[in-house]
């Protein structure tokens, strides 16, 4: 029986479309920005691997989340479980194959034979072994290399992150006819800074690419599948892809809430948003995170979700309000620069600050900013 959690959207041409422009631009790699939790690594996984495999190339995946502290540990760990893979036979024929002869009998006598030559051991200096990594995994596989290197910006953020970056572009210039490589990130600023900064190590190395969100065709099988188990009743489509829109275009999310919708029998977008905003499951997980926050970094929220230029002069003096201390611009730079670096916020180059959870936003503007409004914290921005 089918469920909710067995609806997917493959992808295969727009995969095929990103190898085809790898092998038109050797030595070129493509990197593809998206928000948080909008689909990259599954389709990374579930799309542009096989593809990659039906070009005759050999995917190869890291998650630089994996080792933030040292992503070349990451990217060197992966490339050698890719390495064993190519090395040990999957067959046992193949195994019975490939296994050392120690001796030769014939009529009674033996001779024993040496070890066969072996090659030296791999570089333990990370840079070092993922050059010798790339050129042991594309000989043992006789195959060209796809490095999928999903959230490439922690490179940057690692504690000797421009050596790092220098070091992976220089390995794959080095190695262009060995390896393809496909980058991600979630953060539009940091990935826009590593690639198109003049002076950088990845200066117009890769192409910058936007990853576009899934569309209507998902909304629509969720949809079906709803219908489905309520025979009744149905998902107005239009609202679904209000909703899908608000949430950030994020699909597990929104496999979730319409899930909810199902086990209560609710075609009310609105109503099911407003069930799922009041969820004993997310309400102290938000809590939480609020809690956290320096008492200027609350109050940056609050502003922000109130729709305020952070560093305005209405800003500056709601923040006084709502702290009851003056704050100053740098203050505010720091206390922004600090949640943005944990996740909090978000600054696309042409928006600004903002708050990264669309959801979250909408917790703080029902659970503060109507109250402040009220008690002259702040100022409506009602016409």
């Amino acid at each position: 029986m089918q469920t909710f959690d067995d609806i997917t959207i493959r992808r295969p041409a727009l995969a095929d479309s990103y190898i085809a422009l790898l092998k038109a631009q050797p030595g070129r790699p493509i990197a593809l920005f998206a928000p948080r939790r909008v689909g990259k690594t599954y389709f990374l996984d579930g799309d542009l691997a096989p593809a990659a495999e039906r070009s005759g190339l050999l995917p190869v995946y890291a998650d630089l989340w994996l080792q933030r502290a040292a992503p070349l540990d990451a990217i060197n760990h992966t490339l050698e479980e890719a390495l064993d893979d190519a090395r040990v036979p999957k067959s046992s024929a193949s195994k019975l194959a490939k296994t050392a002869v120690r001796k030769i009998g014939a009529l009674g006598a033996s001779i024993e034979l040496g070890d066969e030559p072996t090659r030296r051991a791999l570089p333990d200096k990370p840079e070092l072994r993922m050059d010798a990594l790339i050129t042991r995994l594309a000989s043992a596989s006789g195959k060209p290399i796809l490095l999928m290197l999903d959230e490439i910006q922690v490179l940057g953020q690692s504690a000797q992150g421009e050596a790092a970056v220098a070091t992976v572009r220089a390995v794959l210039q080095k190695h262009n006819k060995k390896v393809f490589a496909v980058f991600t990130g979630s953060s539009q600023e940091e990935l826009g800074e590593m690639m198109m900064a003049a002076g950088g190590p990845m200066y117009q190395f890769a192409q910058l690419l936007t990853f576009p969100f899934l569309g209507s065709d998902y909304l629509q099988g969720l949809a079906a599948h709803y219908h489905r188990v309520h025979p009744n009743k149905s998902l107005d489509l239009a609202a679904l892809q209000g909703l899908f829109a608000h949430i950030g275009y994020k699909p597990a999310l929104m496999k979730d809430i319409v899930k909810e919708m199902s086990a209560e029998g609710i075609t009310d977008v609105d109503q099911a948003l407003a069930r799922f905003m009041a969820d004993d499951r997310n309400v102290p997980a938000w809590q939480g995170v609020l809690a956290s926050l320096q008492p200027v970094e609350q109050a940056l929220l609050v502003v922000l979700a109130h729709g305020l230029a952070p560093m305005g002069k209405d800003s500056l003096l709601a923040l006084a309000r709502i702290t009851g201390k003056a704050v100053t611009l740098a203050k505010v730079r720091v206390a922004l620069e600090r949640m943005r670096k944990a996740g909090i916020l978000s600054k696309p180059p042409s928006v600004g600050y903002m708050i990264e959870d669309r959801l979250f936003k909408d917790f703080v503007v029902k659970a503060y900013v109507a109250q402040y409004v009220a008690d002259g914290r702040l100022k409506s921005l009602a016409p």
